[in-house]
């Protein structure tokens, strides 16, 4: 059993990843990722594609940010709940969505799934994410000429932790300027967390 790690530690540990990967800074990969942590992924859609697996922080840093920055740009990842709850043995598990902007065709991307978070206390007393579980439950692609909606979108939602209870309003505040767009039915699938 880890010894005990704050639900602070690990709310900043989380924010320095949101940092790294929708700023496009894989430097900051290396200030909350060990340098052995483990990447796994499970994937329930054919819409994105990443390795099943991924060792070391190098190799995070190149696929959930350099990689991931160069398919994807305004990128937004929102974590699902108030601030992170972790267990005895350093596990944080919650929902995520994310908006962003698809580069090579202007698409909307609308995500949503599940992160594990494992975190440990150093040798060095720091507290870092030795392993991370992303599971990618759905990846729509919207049409969305000059990201009007994906603009729209992320002005509304708060950013990067995102209240269950204002998840709802806030999207149906959204989807009543967009009454007609193919995001209303995606979401409709996307709001049952």
């Amino acid at each position: 059993m880890n010894p005990a790690i704050s639900n602070s530690s690990v709310r900043s540990l989380l924010e320095c990843y949101i940092r790294a990967k929708d700023q496009n800074r894989p430097e900051f990969i290396f200030d909350c990722f060990a340098g052995d942590a483990e990447l796994t992924f499970s994937i329930e859609t054919d819409a994105i594609d990443f390795p099943r697996s991924v060792t070391g922080a190098t190799a995070i840093a190149k696929t959930l940010v350099a990689d991931f920055g160069d398919r994807f740009e305004r990128c937004r990842t929102y974590y699902v709940c108030t601030s992170p709850e972790v267990n005895n043995d350093g596990i944080c598990t919650m929902p995520w969505l994310v908006a962003m902007r698809q580069k090579d065709n202007g698409a909307l991307r609308l995500g949503k799934g599940t992160y594990r978070w494992r975190i440990e206390r150093m040798p060095d007393g720091a507290d870092k994410i030795v392993g991370l579980h992303i599971c990618i439950e759905r990846m729509d692609v919207i049409d969305d000429p000059g990201a009007v909606m994906l603009k729209t979108l992320q002005e509304l939602l708060m950013y990067p932790w995102l209240p269950l209870t204002e998840l709802t309003p806030r999207m149906e505040s959204f989807l009543a300027m967009y009454p007609d767009s193919a995001f209303t039915t995606s979401f409709g699938r996307h709001s049952k967390h």
